[in-house]
Parts: structure tokens; C-alpha cells; sequence
């Protein structure tokens, strides 16, 4: 494998403000990651990072080498034309910040088109980054598409070496082959190296899963600041916003509906009362209910990625 230095250059007043920070918090910082292109069903992730750099002060650390990891033909950046000339260029950008929270205590936030190539070399530029900056927990956050309705809280699964961060969220299945991803790479060679990592997938209804949910968002985000401390009220109170408005106008959808997706909604809250008032009692099978298998949920994220191959890796669309 190549160097990963080559990968990413260092912005020397970013690295110097987290370097003397790291001077005097022996504690370490936390690092959020998350980038645009994986599953993340409802726009789960992407709203998250679009929230934290809209609200809060921030600046660059570290940028990556797009022309090295990103496939223009794939994904193809905007190119501005006015009158008998180009303009600008919309180069698609994979940076590391330097975020302080709303008590101004400092984070890191690595954000950007997710790598189209050399997925481990960036991993291994990534713990490159963990260790010369002393991080002490690195938490990744997306959404996965459920058979859950949109009328039942968001749920979670977390997963990582830091389950204990996250206490009463259990797993949904033993073993699942999905598709891949560089934040899932990250996240398993972080492991491999002892370093403390965190994921937190919010379940968001498979048949809202192309377009932004904020429920979802708004559920991932307070799992992230219960498990590291970081105080983030801006963004909870724009998503919160945001969610009231989103049931709202899905209701209205469901009123103007089939009755085939008015059944669906109703036999998936039927489902998810039976499995939680199972789990109540400490018995799975005590409600004679179907839970998806762990192909099936395979199948769904095979599914979810095609439809966003298919609309160009967008998020359109409605109920």
C-alpha cells in the first residue's frame, strides 16, 4: 500500500489549534465521521453534518485528495456557465474540521463524498489522523431502511467496540452480509487497532428511506451527544423542527393514498407493538410475529442502493 500521508495535507492553523488543544486536554477529542453516498436511508447522516456545520463555528484541519478518491464520471461535479464562459467549479471536498459545540467545547468532524477508491489506504490515512491528533472515540451515524412505521419511535442499533455508551439498544440479528462501505472500513480497521469506535444506524421506514427524515436524524444525533458528551441544541431543535413538519406532510400523503399503503402502515405498527411488548416480557416469541431475516434485510439495503444508483445517488421522492 501506498503512504497514506499522500492522501491528505494538513491545514497548518487547524492543525496547530487542535495540537494545542491536545496539549492541555489529555482526555482526547472526539472525531464524528460520516460521508454522502452510503445507504443512509432518510438522509439520516447528511443532515446531521449539514446541521453542525450551518450552526456551529468551525474551521479546516485536514483536506483529502478528491482527484486521487473520487470518480467524476460517477458522481459529477457542477461547473457554473455564464453567458460564453465557465465560471466556477464545485470541487466535491473530504475535510476534516475543527468544531466547537454550543459550550464550546472542541470535536472533529470528517464529512465529504464518500471515496469512490483506495478505501483501505484511506482507512489507514484516517487512523493516521486518530492517533497524531489523540482521539478518544471516533462515532460514525447514518439511517438503514426497516420495516418499522413512521408512527413508532425511530430505533437504533449501535455497533463499534463502545457498545456501552449506548446501554438497551440490542441487535436486530446475529450475522448480516450488506453492502460495504469506507465509513464501515474506517470503523473495522479503527477496531482492529484497539482504537474506540461507536456507530449508531437509525431505522428509518423502508418506504420513506429515499427521501430526508428527520426523525431519524434527530434520534441519531441524541444517541451521539448521550455517548460523548457534546452539547449540540441548535441542531436538535432545527431537526426537531424539521420532524413535526415532515410526519405532518407524510400524513396528509397517507390521507390522499392507496388503501394498499395505509395497510402496509398499519401492519407494520401492528408488528412493531406486538415485538415491543414481547421484548417487554422478556420474550421474543410471545406474539406470533414475523421479523425480518437478516437476508431480507440485506435484500432492502440492496434494494435502497440501486433506487439511489437509479435517481443519480439522489434522495428525491416522496412517500
Amino acid at each position: 500500500m501506498l503512504d497514506p500521508q499522500g492522501l491528505y495535507e494538513w491545514e497548518p492553523s487547524g492543525l496547530a489549534a487542535v495540537e494545542a488543544i491536545a496539549a492541555t486536554d489529555s482526555a482526547g477529542l472526539v472525531l464524528l465521521y460520516h460521508f454522502d453516498g452510503y445507504i443512509d436511508a432518510g438522509e439520516t447522516g447528511d443532515q446531521i453534518v449539514e446541521r453542525l456545520l450551518e450552526g456551529l463555528p468551525h474551521r479546516v484541519v485536514a483536506r483529502f485528495d478528491h482527484d486521487r478518491l473520487i470518480d467524476y464520471r460517477a458522481r459529477r461535479p457542477l461547473i457554473t456557465f455564464e453567458r460564453d464562459h465557465w465560471t466556477a467549479f464545485e470541487a466535491p471536498r473530504i475535510e476534516l474540521r475543527l468544531v466547537e459545540d454550543a459550550t464550546g467545547a472542541p470535536f472533529l468532524l470528517l464529512s465529504g463524498p464518500e471515496p469512490d477508491v483506495e478505501w483501505e489506504r484511506f482507512a489507514a490515512a484516517v487512523r493516521q489522523i486518530v492517533e497524531r491528533l489523540g482521539v478518544r472515540l471516533s462515532v460514525n451515524f447514518h439511517g438503514i431502511p426497516m420495516g418499522v412505521p413512521h408512527t413508532r419511535p425511530v430505533g437504533i442499533t449501535p455497533h463499534g467496540n463502545r457498545l456501552d455508551l449506548m446501554p438497551g439498544h440490542g441487535g436486530l440479528f446475529d450475522e448480516a452480509k450488506v453492502p460495504g462501505s469506507a465509513e464501515s472500513l474506517i470503523e473495522f480497521r479503527l477496531a482492529q487497532a484497539g482504537h474506540d469506535v461507536l456507530g449508531v444506524a437509525a431505522h428509518v421506514p423502508h418506504y420513506i428511506a429515499r427521501s430526508a427524515y428527520p426523525d431519524a436524524a434527530l434520534t441519531a444525533l441524541e444517541a451521539v451527544t448521550g455517548a460523548t458528551g457534546l452539547v449540540l441544541p441548535g441542531a436538535a431543535h432545527s431537526l426537531r423542527t424539521e420532524a413535526l413538519r415532515t410526519q405532518e406532510e407524510i400524513e396528509r400523503q397517507l390521507s390522499q393514498g392507496d388503501d394498499e399503503l395505509v395497510a402496509l402502515v398499519s401492519g407494520l405498527e401492528h408488528q412493531y407493538d406486538a415485538v415491543a411488548g414481547a421484548e417487554t416480557r422478556g420474550n421474543l416469541v410471545a406474539e406470533p410475529v414475523e421479523l425480518p431475516s437478516a437476508d431480507e434485510i440485506g435484500r432492502e439495503f440492496e434494494r435502497f442502493l440501486a433506487e439511489r444508483e437509479a435517481d443519480g445517488g439522489g434522495g428525491g421522492g416522496g412517500v
